[in-house]
């Protein structure tokens, strides 16, 4: 077949889900901006997931990324191997995304790292901090490190102590 389809992508994020991708898309795209569904796929015929007609993939973007929803059952859960790990700005916008995960039924867990209601992944980490990690300067990298590691959500301002030294 030399026929040309529309346009694929050369890389897509391909996240399994038991049977919610569509609502997960459309959680992501109601969070985090430059987000979107782009397109809701059938299956043609049964599958080991599904049913002919059910939703079988949905496209979307996270941030920019591209990303593709696969219904496939419940053969494979998501595990923290996988992530989105999220730059954020300031105190608001780590609360703002952190906030969003969990409380839709998502849960937290250690060093900014939560899970979404899908079992998803999603490291919300401020900027400070990972630039820190790159600085240069193992003194300050290790005093926020330190600080980070009892957190569950980061605390900015706790961090930007730890690196001024006054923590």
């Amino acid at each position: 077949m030399s026929k040309r389809y529309m346009s694929v992508p050369k890389n897509t994020i391909c996240l399994w889900y038991d049977k919610d991708a569509e609502e997960a898309a459309r959680f992501y795209a109601s969070v985090f901006p430059d987000s979107e569904v782009t397109a809701v796929r059938r299956a043609p015929a049964d599958f080991p997931g599904g049913k002919k007609d059910d939703v079988l993939t949905v496209e979307f973007t996270v941030l920019g990324i591209a990303c593709i929803g696969l219904n496939g059952g419940d053969t494979f859960p998501q595990s923290e191997a996988f992530s989105f790990q999220i730059a954020t700005e300031d105190q608001a916008e780590t609360d703002r995304y952190w906030d969003a995960i969990v409380g839709n039924g998502g849960q937290e867990s250690q060093c900014g790292w939560c899970k979404d209601k899908w079992g998803l992944s999603w490291q919300i980490t401020p900027r400070v901090l990972t630039e820190v990690m790159q600085s240069g300067d193992p003194e300050a990298a290790q005093r926020a490190f330190e600080a980070m590691m009892p957190m569950r959500k980061i605390d900015v301002a706790t961090i930007e102590r730890a690196v001024a030294g006054t923590e």
